[in-house]
């Protein structure tokens, strides 16, 4: 498998470093890097786009929210999941109609439901030859 570029767009360090942690342990190919604002992560995803985003909902400067529209308008093939502590319908809602692909509860998903998408995800990207 060739490599899988992903971007952790969170300014929480401590959640940011756990959820890098157990992505390299899980997935040892995936190239991870950081960004704590929006204007580094559009700077980031600008120079070099990632196939994952995972992105906060409340970043220094922009929403995720917003800034999930910008990088979909752009990139329109950059898989975005939403990480946020704020697991109300309106933001889910909100998240698919600015171009989210998932959403996800940082308190309510464990690391199961997390390697389950990713696993879903890799399989539609680098599908087995049959």
């Amino acid at each position: 498998m060739t490599s899988y570029r992903t971007l952790i767009v969170e300014d929480s360090r401590t959640f940011r470093e756990a959820l890098k942690e157990m992505l390299q342990e899980l997935y040892p190919f995936m190239i991870v890097d950081e960004a704590t604002d929006a204007k580094e992560a559009f700077g980031k995803v600008n120079k070099r786009p990632p196939d994952l985003i995972f992105m906060d909902i409340s970043l220094p400067g922009e929403s995720g929210l917003d800034l999930t529209k910008r990088i979909k308008e752009k990139f329109p093939q950059t898989v975005i999941i939403i990480v946020t502590n704020y697991d109300l319908p309106e933001y889910r809602e909100a998240a698919g109609q600015y171009g989210a692909s998932y959403f996800l509860s940082k308190g309510a998903s464990s690391v199961n439901e997390i390697s389950a998408l990713l696993d879903t995800l890799l399989a539609e990207k680098y599908p087995h030859p049959t």
